[in-house]
């Protein structure tokens, strides 16, 4: 062996051994099986966008805005790629300067390290996949969060504005609210205690805040309450209802960042809190008015999958179908009696169903993850956690409100926010983009 190592022949393949062992031991660490479902989630998260809830909110709308509620999907998911390159994905998930404990800059926010992407690599790791993959991954839920602010203002938002906006709220809210939940040790409400496994204040309560504030600040389309706004085609609705189904086990399940135990049980959960609400909304909306709807069935499938997201990684399906109850019939007060009560436009209920469908499951989260109920377990016990929940909750319902307004009130001052009457009137399709859903 010595003799071997002395001789020319012998030195040129430790050489060559020493060149390779840096790419042998990064191939070891990315797990092929892991890969190819990340992948496969990463598929199934865009499908929830385009054309899920392009498909869902379009059909609700009056045929004349069917295309402008498309096209605002279909915008968004092109300038949210090119913000997540450029600098979304740095700010959202750059360590730099995080310490467990220390409350600081970068606990709210990243650095600008890895701008334009410029750092991942084929070679770039995260946990056992291509950071390539995880960037995406995480890309296409800032696709879809600001894509369902759309339909609270659905039917009277100019689209320059619209665009500014989502660029700007992205920048502002969705994005720190990632880093503070999601970057690990030193985050904000990392820190905290806050268990949101897949989006839960990230997410729903984020967008579904956000959308209130937008729906008042526009004011109420012309003829709401009064004259009747029924959806134009249900059949779209329900296929982008089904579409969102499937794909959310890309969101949920995908959240595990593994081919594991962990995605499995948020897989199972994920089935049984959205069956449960569906059946719960459709129940509810049976007894009080006589009939189920399909609208009915869909919103409760919606708000199943809304409220178990922060709880898909911790909770078993004991606290599925409680967490599937609550929402199918908590959502559907929220978007039917109390949204009447307070007399707001939200066109096609994403505060009812995304903010409050968020809220239930975000603070049951706190109470489901127990051992007691089949969940991962807490260390301080139900109590401590549920004031965390809470804290996590209020935390964001106050930060995004109070951004949301501040952007809208600028973007107001400057660039208007609404379509004058004769365009509304006309329908966002023609005046906006001037072309027809339907060629009659």
């Amino acid at each position: 062996m010595k003799k071997f190592m002395t001789t020319k022949r012998g030195l040129g393949l430790m050489a060559a051994l020493l060149l390779i062992l840096p790419g042998i031991a990064s191939a070891q660490e990315i797990d092929t099986g892991d890969t190819a479902w990340m992948i496969t989630a990463t598929v199934l998260v865009l499908l929830m966008t385009i054309p899920g809830i392009s498909l869902f909110y379009a059909g609700m709308v009056r045929s004349k805005n069917v295309l402008s509620v498309m096209m605002q999907c279909f915008a968004i998911t092109g300038l949210m790629t090119i913000i997540w390159v450029v600098y979304g994905y740095t700010l959202a998930f750059d360590t730099t300067g995080m310490e467990a404990g220390v409350v600081n800059l970068h606990s709210i926010v990243g650095t600008f390290d890895n701008v334009f992407m410029r750092n991942i690599t084929v070679d770039s790791v995260s946990g056992t996949i291509p950071e390539s993959v995880w960037a995406t991954f995480q890309m296409t839920f800032a696709i879809i969060t600001p894509a369902l602010i759309v339909g609270a203002f659905a039917e009277r938002m100019k689209f320059s504005t619209m665009m500014v906006f989502m660029a700007l709220w992205v920048t502002l809210c969705y994005i720190p609210m990632v880093h503070m939940v999601w970057a690990g040790d030193g985050g904000l409400l990392w820190d905290w205690g806050v268990i949101d496994f897949a989006g839960g204040t990230v997410v729903h309560i984020n967008a579904g805040i956000a959308g209130l504030v937008a729906c008042i600040m526009l004011g109420k389309r012309k003829g709401y309450p009064t004259t009747a706004m029924p959806p134009h085609n249900l059949t779209y609705t329900l296929i982008g209802a089904a579409l969102l189904w499937v794909g959310w086990f890309g969101f949920n399940a995908g959240s595990a960042a593994a081919a594991n135990s962990s995605a499995g049980m948020a897989m199972l959960v994920t089935q049984i809190a959205t069956a449960t609400a569906a059946i719960g909304w459709m129940t509810a909306e049976w007894v009080i008015h006589g009939k189920p709807s399909v609208l009915g069935i869909a919103s409760g499938a919606i708000a199943g999958l809304v409220a178990i997201t922060p709880a898909s990684g911790s909770v078993g399906p004991m606290g599925a179908l409680a967490i599937g109850a609550a929402a199918g019939i908590g959502c559907f007060y929220a978007a039917t009696t109390l949204k009447r009560a307070m007399g707001y436009d939200d066109s096609l209920d994403v505060f009812g169903v995304h903010a409050v469908g968020g809220i239930i499951g975000a603070i049951l989260t706190g109470v489901f993850t127990a051992e007691m109920f089949g969940g991962t377990g807490l260390a301080d016990g139900i109590a401590a956690q549920l004031l965390i929940q809470t804290e996590g909750v209020l935390f964001t319902i106050v930060y995004t409100g109070v951004l949301s307004f501040l952007i809208l009130k600028g973007l107001d001052m400057t660039m208007g926010l609404r379509v004058n009457e004769d365009e509304e009137q006309e329908g966002l399709d023609i005046s906006l983009h001037d072309e027809r859903g339907y060629v009659l």
